[in-house]
């Protein structure tokens, strides 16, 4: 048999990651905990406005799965886009950043 080319250190690009089909990832902070299992999260980014060149904040309210129902009003949290889980949940929790005091 003839010899196999040596493997390089780097690991070869996924086809996805490839294509810029990777997950959205966002960091918010929880508002509301009053459903069982989800949670309200408002995150919030600094855009520039396209016409009159300012900088404008946008807040967006993601629904996240808490399957722990460990989170609180006030925690600092990084969540993940994911498939659809509900009518309205497409967000799951990936760590919790600093609990609300």
């Amino acid at each position: 048999m003839a010899d196999a080319e040596p493997r390089s250190n780097q690991e070869p690009v996924s086809n996805d990651a490839a294509r810029g089909n990777r997950r959205k990832v966002r960091e918010g902070v929880v508002v509301s905990d009053r459903m069982d299992k989800t949670v309200i999260v408002e995150a919030s980014e600094r855009v520039r406005h396209p016409r009159y060149d300012k900088t404008v904040q946008r807040t967006t309210r993601l629904a996240v799965h808490d399957a722990g129902n460990e989170l609180g009003v006030g925690d600092l949290v990084r969540v993940a886009e994911t498939r659809p889980l509900s009518k309205t949940k497409r967000w799951r929790l990936v760590e919790i950043l600093e609990r609300a005091k």
